[in-house]
């Protein structure tokens, strides 16, 4: 091998190592920057799936919350038709009472709203047939009998007793003021109960009224009884 030839073999054999070094140092960063971004994609998989879990929790809170609100309002809903149920069926025993009953009943109520005892009742029409007249005359009996003197009891179950109880009565219902309500031939639209109406002044007894204010003090208690 003559001089150009060795030089030639050298500078080849420095080059190919010279190469080889090249590349290995390529091998080495393209290695590291392959380990560098296999973990920055291992960390952002892994933050991505924490964000996921996160995200995947917080939709599942907010659907059980949802859902529990949901309940609520289902809950209170049917806790309300009860009440409502439970109020339309007092209403309804209320208007088929006896005959008997129902004169009391109307009647006692008349006396407790009566403010002057003068007033004129008012029913429905269906009322007014049926019983207007008894309950305006067990009303002003009660009345009276408010305001009259009480006799001894042996005197009172005479028959002299019984004659004499009427005078004083209707003698003291005059004086009073009081006994003389009257059936007003108006009628008004009511599933039962009466208004009471002296002049301008109107006392509203139907049993709509008067359950529906019982409702708005009396509903805590009557859920208490039916849902406890």
């Amino acid at each position: 091998m003559n001089g150009i030839e060795k030089i030639t073999a050298r500078i080849e054999q420095d080059a190919g190592a010279e190469i080889a070094g090249i590349l290995k140092e390529a091998e080495e960063k393209a290695a590291a920057i392959r380990g560098q971004y296999e973990a920055q994609a291992k960390a952002e998989a892994a933050e991505a799936a924490e964000s996921c879990k996160k995200a995947a929790v917080e939709r599942m809170q907010r659907l059980e919350g949802a859902a529990e609100m949901e309940s609520k309002k289902l809950i209170l809903a049917a806790k309300q038709a009860s009440i409502e149920s439970a109020f339309a069926a007092a209403q309804k025993k209320l208007c088929s009472l006896p005959e008997a009953e129902y004169v009391e009943l109307l009647a006692k109520l008349a006396v407790r709203s009566a403010k002057t005892g003068r007033e004129e009742v008012i029913m429905s029409a269906k009322d007014q047939k049926a019983v207007g007249a008894k309950v305006v005359a067990r009303a002003n009996a009660l009345l009276a009998k408010a305001v009259a003197p009480e006799m001894p009891s042996e005197l009172a179950e005479s028959k002299a007793g019984s004659i004499l109880t009427k005078v004083v009565t209707g003698a003291s219902a005059l004086i009073q003021g009081t006994a003389m309500l009257t059936l007003s031939q108006e009628t008004r639209e009511m599933e039962g109960g009466l208004t009471l109406k002296d002049g301008k002044v109107e006392i509203n007894c139907a049993f709509e009224t008067q359950l529906r204010m019982l409702r708005e003090t009396m509903a805590a208690d009557v859920a208490k009884t039916l849902f406890d």
